[in-house]
């Protein structure tokens, strides 16, 4: 028992440490080197959490456990909303004000559907992974170009994201002035990837062994376990949200973790390891996906205050999939 769970866990744990020693290296290089503070926060910092579910999908991935692969994805995205919204929502009721975030909700409906429909029609191969890629590249662009403009209609998806993670940690926060040497900032961002690296490749097989120990399919190892294990930095920041009575930048946290699970997550994975989306995902949790993304489109579109009934109704929504889908 010990030898499935502690590799589980160790895995989780480094996989979390690493992410953040990665981006604090990343953001301090980028400081040093005058990249834009903005542009910092929506790259770097606003995505640089996802790194342990990037690694860990590509590492399930050439380790051939489709299943935890796209599993991790597709269960992380259903958690976020049901789970992580939920909780945020009971610990504070999400006002959705911003125009911008009601746009970047419909972007992780349209993405979470057009995923659901390739993953139906063919395998997802390089071509399909890269054209994800090239279009999370450009929603970063457009996000850019949004936020230098100072658009009235308010911050976007990317934006709250990067500011919900900088007030969790104040260290991942762009500095005015580089606060230490450039080589001990790329040390550290390179002893974070060694530990990501590392933490997937344990959290993969420690994921592999439990399936196999307890009779459990790789999917739903995934779907769950390892969804909800790398989707921890999202948990922390959309609470630390919630305390602050920041309904949008719990929301837009969101938003934008699902995004980039679906766009950058699922377009590495396909070009470096090509592959099909197993059946029961195709089939069944795909359709969760999108059914969970329109309901929190159709809240933010509304206008309604996500309040702490909705919030638990939520979090039971969350329990029952996992019900349905646990053998």
């Amino acid at each position: 028992m010990l030898e499935i769970w502690l590799p589980l866990i160790g895995g989780l744990v480094l996989l979390v440490a690493g992410g953040e020693l990665l981006v604090r290296g990343a953001v301090q290089v980028a400081t040093g080197l005058g990249v834009s503070p903005l542009v910092i926060g929506l790259t770097l910092v606003g995505f640089g959490t996802s790194t342990p579910e990037l690694v860990t999908s590509v590492q399930a991935a050439l380790s051939d456990a489709p299943g935890i692969a796209y599993g991790n994805i597709v269960g992380s995205n259903i958690a976020n909303i049901l789970l992580i919204a939920g909780v945020a929502a009971l610990i504070s009721p999400m006002a959705i004000t911003s125009v911008a975030l009601k746009r970047d909700g419909l972007v992780m409906l349209s993405v979470a559907i057009a995923f659901s429909v390739v993953a139906f029609a063919m395998p997802l191969g390089r071509v399909v992974g890269a054209i994800f890629v090239a279009m999370l590249i450009a929603y970063i662009y457009l996000a850019f170009r949004q936020e230098k403009a100072s658009a009235p209609a308010g911050h976007g998806a990317v934006y709250d994201k990067s500011l919900a993670l900088q007030e969790t940690d104040a260290a991942l926060a762009p500095p005015e002035s580089p606060q230490r040497s450039l080589l001990v900032s790329v040390v550290t961002a390179i002893a974070g990837l060694v530990l990501v690296v590392f933490g997937g490749r344990f959290l993969v097989d420690g994921a592999v062994s439990l399936a196999l120990g307890f009779g459990i399919s790789e999917t739903v190892i995934g779907l769950t376990i390892v969804a909800v294990g790398t989707s921890m930095p999202e948990f922390v920041t959309s609470v630390v949200a919630g305390l602050r009575k920041q309904g949008d930048v719990a929301f837009g946290n969101i938003v934008g973790s699902n995004i980039y699970n679906i766009l950058g997550i699922g377009g590495f994975t396909a070009l470096i390891a090509p592959g099909a989306v197993p059946p029961e995902i195709v089939s069944f949790d795909n359709l969760v996906m999108i059914g969970v993304s329109l309901a929190l489109v159709i809240v933010a579109w509304t206008g309604l205050r996500i309040v702490r009934w909705e919030g638990a109704v939520l979090l039971a929504g969350y329990v029952g999939y996992v019900d349905v889908i646990w053998p």
